[in-house]
């Protein structure tokens, strides 16, 4: 198969619509061609993203309530005078004016924020590493190797803490891309689970305390200290992701 071939059946692949011979021809091509490989990951990684649940919203009762009032307004208009034919002028311009209110409350209440965006592309940068079976681009658990890795390739120095004595070993670190720039990720480990540390300039110099959000199964804290902004991302447990952090901080020092 070629990368053209498998660029028409990369989709049905993801989604499990493929024949037993199209997933053999596909896995076949994957093993071997390293561009539809990243393409596949880049394809699951959307996908884990677009299933989570904050790109969704149901309708308040009180809006259902409103609508069925509306639509029963409209399909029993009092009898007045007049041709049948603008009573039904008449009921097709409340169902249009159902439908536009409808639809500007719902676009208005189910738009993202920019951190609900930035929280999305956070678990997928997570999510990809791990389907990548490319977690790190320089793999030391030394912070004097990983620190000086990121000269030339990143226009600020990351900080890179080594805290294995406090039970959280660093793996390494690589280069990745979030908030519409590329950003410092800094892999650490707990047992068997990773923690991915993404690290990059805050426009404002001002610290901010932790903050805490659970996306598609993964826990996220935020923060940010001394110009820096941290995103950690891991399956590990609250209460672990937060020591982390807090040790992170402690260690941390300012400039």
């Amino acid at each position: 198969m070629s990368c053209e071939g498998m660029k028409t059946l990369i989709q049905g692949y993801v989604d499990g619509e493929l024949d037993l011979l199209g997933n053999l021809r596909a896995e076949e091509h994957l093993k071997d061609c390293a561009v539809c490989a990243r393409d596949l990951r880049n394809h699951q990684a959307l996908r884990v993203a677009l299933g989570g649940g904050s790109l969704y919203f149901s309708a308040p009762a009180t809006l259902r309530g409103r609508i069925r009032s509306a639509v029963r307004a409209a399909s029993n208009p009092e009898p007045r005078r007049g041709s049948s034919s603008w009573r039904w002028m008449a009921v097709a311009a409340s169902f249009a004016l159902v439908a536009i209110a409808v639809g500007s409350f719902v676009l208005l209440r189910s738009r993202p924020s920019k951190d609900e965006l930035l929280a999305q592309e956070i678990v997928a940068g997570h999510v990809r590493s791990m389907m990548a079976g490319h977690l790190t681009d320089v793999a030391s658990t030394d912070q004097h190797t990983v620190k000086p890795w990121f000269d030339g390739r990143l226009d600020f120095a990351p900080p890179v803490e080594d805290l294995a004595p406090r039970g959280f070993p660093l793996v390494g670190g690589r280069l990745d891309y979030a908030g519409s720039r590329p950003v410092a990720a800094l892999v650490y480990q707990r047992r068997q689970h990773v923690i991915n540390l993404f690290v990059w300039p805050s426009a404002d110099e001002s610290d901010a305390r932790n903050r805490m959000v659970v996306r598609q199964g993964y826990n996220l804290i935020h923060w940010s200290r001394a110009g820096m902004v941290y995103w950690a991302v891991s399956d590990l447990n609250l209460n672990e992701l937060q020591e982390f952090a807090e040790k992170l901080q402690n260690s941390t020092s300012r400039p």
